[in-house]
């Protein structure tokens, strides 16, 4: 069997649907907000090609190094809104539901700060970067300045 190393190549019409997807998406919320969530979601995942892609992102942003380098220890850090707060915390109870399902306070959390269709909007994101994560590691994608190239 021959190990794909190229999605795009692999898939081509999938990867397109998947890639306008994940666009439409990442443009449903506030740009600040969706990418503390991918590079939240990506610590945890331990996706090294989507942090380095994504705070790349977030500075291009305009994003402080403060918050992107405490978002591995958002819980304990007070520069985050109560917004950014409800969607890191759901970030990581959807991002971590294989180590057991407590996301009832994260729930509650998103309920206070989003519409129920903003909730759905960042639902949707933190699906799309876990699949992002998975098909980065999987395949062994590695971004530099451009488009993703596989890592060495």
């Amino acid at each position: 069997m021959t190990q794909v190393t190229d999605p795009f190549a692999a898939a081509p019409q999938l990867m397109k649907q998947w890639m306008a997807t994940s666009l439409a998406v990442q443009d449903s919320l506030e740009k600040s907000l969706i990418e503390l969530v991918k590079i939240r979601a990506s610590i945890v995942n331990g996706c090294a090609n989507c942090i380095n892609m994504h705070t790349a992102e977030a500075r291009a942003a305009g994003e402080s190094e403060q918050r992107i380098y405490l978002l591995a220890a958002w819980h304990e850090a007070p520069c985050y809104t109560p917004r950014e707060r409800a969607a890191l915390a759901w970030t990581d109870a959807l991002t971590g539901l294989s180590q057991g399902h407590t996301h009832k306070a994260a729930k509650e959390a998103i309920e206070a700060e989003f519409t129920p269709e903003e909730q759905m909007k960042l639902t949707l994101m933190i699906n799309i970067i876990n699949g992002w994560n998975r098909i980065a590691v999987g395949f062994g994608l590695w971004y530099e300045g451009g488009a993703p190239a596989k890592a060495a």
